[in-house]
C-alpha cells in the first residue's frame, strides 16, 4: 500500500475546512490544514460575523427611537471607530479559538498557500506533503466586473474595514450582500443609493417577499435605483462618479460593488490534476462531495450553489464521517433555511410561490402584514410580512417566509418542522405564544 504523510489534507481554513480537519483529527487521523490567511474564512473573518456585529450596531438606532414611546429619555451618540475597534477585537478572539480547535485535535497547520503537484501531493509554502484524501475548502472571493475605474471601488471585504463613514455611498448589486450593507450604512447615517441592473432587488426570492422588502428599504431612506447598469467609475475632485450605460452620472463619496462571489481556486492547479469545474469556476462534485478525482473532495462555497456557512460545516462533517467512521449519510439540500440580515430582516425556508407552482398543481398562499407590537406606540413605522405556501392536495407547508424583526430566529425554529413535513393543519393545531409576532405563523 502507498504511504502518505497524512490521512487527510484540507486546503482552506474556513468553516467547512476547519470542521473537517478537527473532526478527522478527533478520530485519531493524521491531518494537515493549509491556510495562508487567518483561520475562520469568509464567515468569521470577512463575512457573516463582522457583518452581523455591524447589523447589531445599526439596530440600536431603531431601538433608541422606539424607546421614547416607552418613557425612556435617551440621548445617543454613535462612534464608528469604537465599533470597528471592538469588532476587530472580537474577530481576533474568534480566530484564536479556531487555532485552539485544530491544535486540540492534533491537526498540523501550514500557514501558506497550497497548490497541487499531483493527485496526492500538495506544495504548501516551501514544503511538499502527500495525503491519502484531500479536501478543497477554499471558499469564495468577491467578484468584481472588468470596467474602467474599477480600482476606485471597494468590495464587501473592504467595506468591513472602513476607517470612517462616508457621507454618501453607492452600492451596486441587488442580492444578500448589497441589501445587508445598504441597511447598515443607511442606518448609521450614510446617504445610500442602492443600484441594481434588474427590475427588482433580491432575485430568486419569493416575489411578494422581494417587493415588500424593497419597499421597506425605500421607506427607511435608501434610494433604490433599478434597471441601471454602470459602465465606468470616474474619480473627481469631490469624490466619484458612477457612469451609467445611458450616459448619466451618479455622484458619491464611496462606491461599493456587491456583484456576487467567485470560487477561490486561483493557483490550485486544478486543471493539472484533472479536476473538472463548471463554467463559472465552481468545482464539480457528486452527492458524496467527490470531484472528478475520486479521492479529492470539495466542500463549501468553492463547489456550492447554497453558499451558506452551516452548509459548508455540515458537508465537511458528513464527509469525514463517511471517510473515517463508516457512515453513509449524505448532505440533504432541501428546505435549507436562510436569513438576509437586512433592515428589516428576511427569513425563509422551502419553496417560493413560483417554485411551488412549477412543482405542484394546487398551491395556496396565506399572507399577513402588520406592525409589530414593539413599535406600535412609537414613530417607527416598520411593518412585518409573513407568507406560508401550502400544497392543497397534501396540506404540506412548502415554504415559509418572514420579513421583519427577528425573522431569522423565527424561521430557524419552524425550519425543523418544515424539514419533517409540517402541514398547515398541524400549524393551526399549535397554540401560539401571545403576544408575539411569531404566533401569526400558526394562525394564518
Amino acid at each position: 500500500m502507498a504511504h502518505y504523510d497524512y490521512d487527510l489534507i484540507v486546503i482552506g481554513g474556513g468553516s467547512g475546512g476547519v470542521r473537517a480537519a478537527r473532526i478527522a483529527g478527533g478520530y485519531g487521523k493524521k491531518v494537515a490544514l493549509c491556510e495562508a490567511d487567518k483561520l475562520g474564512g469568509t464567515c468569521v473573518i470577512r463575512g457573516c460575523v463582522p457583518k452581523k456585529l455591524m447589523v447589531y450596531a445599526a439596530s440600536y438606532e431603531k431601538m433608541f427611537k422606539a424607546a421614547e414611546a416607552f418613557g425612556w429619555d435617551i440621548s445617543a451618540k454613535f462612534d464608528f471607530k469604537t465599533l470597528q475597534d471592538n469588532k476587530d477585537r472580537e474577530i481576533k478572539r474568534l480566530n484564536k479559538i479556531y487555532h485552539g480547535l485544530i491544535e486540540n485535535a492534533g491537526v498540523d497547520l501550514y500557514p501558506n498557500h497550497a497548490s497541487f503537484v499531483d493527485q496526492h501531493t500538495v506544495k504548501v509554502g516551501d514544503k511538499t506533503i502527500t495525503g491519502e484524501h484531500i479536501i478543497i475548502a477554499t471558499g469564495g472571493t468577491p467578484q468584481m466586473p472588468d470596467m474602467p475605474g474599477i480600482e476606485y471601488v471597494i468590495n464587501s471585504n473592504q467595506a468591513l474595514d472602513l476607517e470612517t463613514l462616508p457621507k454618501s455611498m453607492v452600492i451596486y448589486g441587488g442580492g444578500y450582500i448589497a441589501v445587508e450593507f445598504a441597511g447598515i450604512f443607511n442606518t448609521l447615517g450614510v446617504d445610500v443609493k442602492l443600484v441594481y441592473r434588474g427590475p427588482q432587488l433580491l432575485r430568486g426570492f419569493d416575489d411578494d417577499v422581494a417587493q415588500f422588502a424593497q419597499q421597506s428599504f425605500i421607506d427607511s431612506g435608501i434610494e433604490v435605483i433599478t434597471e441601471t447598469n454602470f459602465v465606468a467609475i470616474e474619480k473627481t475632485t469631490q469624490g466619484y462618479q458612477c457612469i451609467t450605460e445611458n450616459g448619466e452620472a451618479i455622484n458619491t463619496d464611496c462606491v461599493f460593488f456587491a456583484t456576487g462571489r467567485s470560487p477561490n481556486t486561483q493557483g490550485l492547479n486544478l486543471g493539472k490534476i484533472g479536476i473538472e469545474t463548471h463554467h463559472n469556476g465552481r468545482i464539480k462534485v457528486n452527492d458524496r462531495q467527490s470531484t472528478s478525482v475520486p479521492h479529492i473532495y470539495a466542500v463549501g462555497d468553492v463547489s456550492n450553489v447554497d453558499q451558506l456557512t452551516p452548509v459548508a460545516i455540515k458537508e465537511g462533517n458528513l464527509l469525514v464521517d463517511r471517510l473515517f467512521k463508516g457512515s453513509d449519510r449524505l448532505m440533504e439540500y432541501d428546505n435549507i433555511p436562510s436569513t438576509v440580515f437586512s433592515m428589516p430582516e428576511i427569513g425563509r425556508c422551502g419553496l417560493t410561490e413560483a417554485e411551488a407552482c412549477e412543482q405542484y398543481k394546487q398551491v395556496k398562499c396565506y399572507t399577513s402584514k402588520f406592525r409589530a407590537m414593539k413599535y406600535a406606540m412609537s414613530e417607527v413605522q416598520e411593518k412585518t410580512f409573513m407568507k406560508i405556501i401550502v400544497c392543497e392536495d397534501s396540506d404540506q407547508v412548502l415554504g415559509m417566509h418572514v420579513v421583519g424583526t427577528d425573522a431569522g430566529e423565527m424561521i430557524q425554529g419552524f425550519a425543523v418542522a418544515i424539514k419533517q413535513g409540517l402541514t398547515r393543519t398541524q400549524l393551526q393545531k399549535t397554540i401560539g405564544i401571545h403576544p408575539t409576532s411569531a404566533e401569526e405563523l400558526v394562525t394564518l
